[in-house]
């Protein structure tokens, strides 16, 4: 196993939140069992107060995982530079035959978290609590899901092996019919970015008109057609380089870190716009157009960032790569 600081304390943070997150899923379970807000005994009142408890532990585990997952990109790139072809991060989480399932978790699980926060602040304004019961019964399936991430991550740093040589991100991320995700290449970049620009438009019809559901679904398709339209289009003209589509390098420092502004505001923009929709399924009396504000806001910034690097491209050299 590969033990560098980096690794040790993300291992060290996924032992706690499996402990934690174990000590949270048996109590839950205890209260998706037994809760009963119109019973005024003193079991409902232990029941209360644990519930009061594994909130808070799913909360603190929520406000690590986010900067953490961040931090595993970071890692990642830094243990790039010990491993044989890996330029990035890319070469790094592909190495291992189960690199990107685990990264996929990891967004997965935040997403999950996010969502469970969102529920919990809902019950929180509701005077009956009426959803404790749901979301714990919800968290016991998010800690499923956790629990698979933390194996995950002790399978992958242990399967890491310093002595193979690794395919780079120009390699994985290439029109070869041999590289992992040729298939993108095969997609028309007009498409891509008529859908991507398309889909922001109806999110803004749709915020006006107060249309979650409708907000909800936009936002869903939004996520894979940015990614696509990041690989294909926009990174291309961070790196000035038309050859260069791997969507990982914008994390690094020659690229000023842009990719974590990026990532997070599609992240917060999606989430914001997907629990607005949620909010609607869920047929809640509380007001929750502060959704709407922060999912425009923050996928309006991704939009305009990513924009301004083809325009001032074009502006400087007077062509699209």
């Amino acid at each position: 196993m590969m033990l560098s600081p980096e690794v040790i304390a993300l291992l060290t943070l996924d032992v706690l939140f499996l402990l934690f997150g174990s000590l949270a899923f048996v109590l839950s379970s205890d209260i998706a069992r037994h809760w009963n807000i119109a019973l005024s005994s003193e079991y409902q009142y232990a029941l209360e107060k644990k519930a009061v408890l594994v909130a808070t532990i799913i909360q603190y585990i929520f406000y690590l995982k986010l900067p953490l997952f961040l931090f595993f990109i970071f890692t990642a790139d830094t243990i790039s530079t010990l491993i044989t072809g890996a330029m990035c991060a890319t070469g790094v989480v592909n190495s291992v035959d189960i690199g990107f399932q685990l990264f996929g978790f990891k967004i997965i699980n935040l997403y999950l978290f996010a969502f469970w926060l969102l529920l919990h602040s809902l019950d929180m304004k509701d005077e009956n609590l009426r959803y404790t019961r749901a979301k714990f019964i919800f968290f016991m399936v998010v800690f499923i899901s956790l629990a698979c991430e933390v194996f995950y991550d002790f399978y992958f740093f242990n399967a890491l092996n310093i002595d193979k040589i690794v395919s780079c991100c120009g390699t994985l991320f290439s029109v070869a019919s041999t590289a992992s995700f040729a298939f993108i290449f095969t997609l028309d970049p007009r498409f891509v970015l008529i859908a991507f620009y398309g889909l922001a438009f109806l999110q803004v019809i749709f915020f006006y008109r107060k249309a979650p559901r409708l907000f909800l679904i936009t936002h869903l398709l939004f996520i894979p057609f940015a990614i696509v339209a990041l690989i294909l289009f926009f990174g291309t003209h961070v790196y000035e380089l038309p050859t260069h589509h791997c969507p990982f390098c914008l994390l690094q420092k020659e690229y000023y870190y842009v990719g974590y502004f990026l990532y997070t505001t599609l992240f917060l923009g999606t989430f914001f716009g997907i629990g607005a929709g949620i909010m609607s399924l869920l047929e809640t009396p509380e007001p929750y157009d502060w959704l709407y504000r922060y999912a425009l806001f923050f996928t309006l910034a991704f939009i305009l960032s990513v924009s301004a690097y083809p325009l001032i491209y074009f502006y400087r050299n007077g062509v699209w790569l």
